[in-house]
């Protein structure tokens, strides 16, 4: 065997056990016994030796050195081996272990602190957690990934090719335009919003149609219940989950129909780069922006709302709004909230922004973990002008910390610029599609964005995907004026 196809073949069984102990973790999320974190905790410790050291393999050097690609996608799988070698030999085995076995460990406290809204109950965890990767991104600094930076080094194991820097500066071209239409909108009348209960069975038979509308295959996938909702896996076995809240009923439509659109990402990937570096989404960017595209420039959208409208009555009767109208009011009111994930779109990026900011003075150590709620609770204030009542709707209200995904808050805000650019280059290439969405089918737009995002998987570099599938690079400003024109069209402004 050559050395290209001696380093294809040992990728091949890394991947595989990669998805083994994903697999793991959907079901400590979804249906393991609580009694067996502790033993779960152990498995993934475990499992992550196993891996580390197969991405660290002496081998693998030798390999890299003289493989030759046959072809461009083969340079490019060449590339990203070499680049997660350099990653994981500049840390310590027996950091990657215990960062997974703490991290396990974690999950299950962190849900029990937000279930009884004790944040001393997780914040040793959490210090524990940010020491941690802040060892791991100063490893990884000091090989010079991420530009020698610490965050930007664990920036770049969810979004390679960002920094803090330039989601800084994102952001900052984002919030003037964000803050004055929230405010002009905070300023008119609020739509009628929904106000009874909706059972489980009922919510759960309702997304499972919406996940259907938009063409999820049941065949390689399921839906599943998880405190924080989440997909999980891919080739031909990526699941996903929602929560149910019996007098919110969108939080779990559209949980599931985000969590749909990452999955249906996975299963979109290429046959021919499964079980390699190629074979998943190229970053947690591109990622979201399949998610948020779904959710929100779909999902939200007048003309799909005009059909949920019809399938929320045929499954619960009378839902006491008038038409279809006001449930796509309803639907996209802007309100002040606590949640992340129940924020409207005007003002989700603005919950990013606080986590990014607070995250990276936590690595950089202008902020102890032992301030973080105060931190949080000070500067949420500031930005959404009243105080958090609780901490289950404050500083643990997300999983992210507890497992250790620290630099990837971001990626959500950068999701939602990339699906601004998709959405306006799908419309151009669909005008039709609103007449598919108003009778309950997304398959236009799925397959649309499955020909020119999806099947790609991690051949192109994220700017590449997005750039190819737009004609021109990424820029937050199809994201402003989609949400310009949709929030001054629905509030009459």
């Amino acid at each position: 065997m050559t050395a290209f196809e001696n380093l294809m073949a040992f990728q091949h069984t890394t991947e595989a056990l990669s998805m083994v102990a994903e697999r793991l973790g959907w079901d400590q999320e979804t249906v393991m016994p609580r009694g067996a974190t502790e033993q779960r905790s152990e498995e993934m410790a475990a499992m992550e030796g196993v891996l580390h050291a197969r991405r660290t393999d002496p081998r693998l050097a030798d390999w890299l050195a003289n493989a030759e690609a046959p072809d461009a996608a083969g340079a490019r799988a060449i590339s990203l081996i070499r680049h997660s070698f350099l990653r994981s030999a500049a840390v310590p085995a027996t950091l990657a272990e215990e960062i997974a076995r703490t991290t396990s460990l974690a999950q299950g406290i962190w849900a029990e602190a937000r279930a009884k809204n004790d944040v001393a109950h997780f914040l040793p965890t959490l210090k524990r957690v940010v020491a941690l990767r802040r060892e791991e991104g100063e490893a990884m600094a000091a090989a010079g990934v991420g530009g020698g930076d610490t965050y930007d080094a664990l920036i770049d194991g969810y979004e390679p090719g960002a920094s803090a820097a330039s989601l800084a500066a994102m952001f900052s071209a984002m919030r003037p335009r964000l803050v004055a239409l929230r405010e002009a909108v905070l300023g008119a009348p609020t739509p009628k919003a929904l106000s009874r209960n909706f059972d489980a069975e009922g919510q759960l038979a309702l997304a499972r149609r919406a996940a259907t509308a938009f063409g999820y295959d049941w065949t390689r996938g399921r839906l599943d219940l998880a405190v924080h909702p989440f997909s999980s896996g891919g080739v031909n076995d990526s699941r996903i989950t929602t929560r149910v809240v019996e007098n919110e009923p969108f939080n779990c439509l559209y949980s599931t129909i985000h969590e749909v659109g990452h999955s249906s990402y996975e299963l979109a990937i290429d046959a021919a780069h499964h079980f390699t570096p190629l074979g998943h989404g190229v970053s947690m960017g591109v990622h979201e922006s399949q998610s948020r595209i779904y959710e929100n420039q779909l999902g939200r959208s007048r003309a799909f709302t005009s059909w949920l409208f019809t399938q929320m009555q045929a499954q619960f009767g009378d839902i006491g709004l008038a038409d279809a109208d006001a449930f796509y009011a309803a639907v996209n009111a802007v309100r002040p909230g606590y949640i992340r994930t129940e924020a409207d779109e005007l003002q989700y990026n603005l919950h990013v922004m606080l986590r990014f900011d607070l995250e990276r003075a936590m690595i950089g150590g202008s902020l102890e973990v032992e301030d973080i709620e105060e931190a949080w609770n000070t500067r949420f204030l500031a930005d959404f002008g009243f105080a958090v009542d609780k901490p289950a709707h404050g500083v643990l209200q997300d999983v992210h910390w507890s497992v250790g995904a620290i630099g990837y808050f971001a990626t959500y805000s950068l999701g939602n610029v990339y699906a601004g650019c998709l959405n306006r280059a799908m419309r151009q290439a669909l005008p039709d599609l609103d007449a598919s969405l108003a009778e309950g089918s997304a398959r236009p737009a799925a397959a649309w964005l499955r020909e020119n995002v999806q099947r790609y998987g991690s051949l192109l570099t994220p700017t590449e995907v997005i750039t190819n599938a737009c004609g021109h690079a990424p820029t937050e400003e199809p994201l402003l004026d989609y949400l310009e024109g949709k929030f001054r069209e629905l509030y009459a402004l």
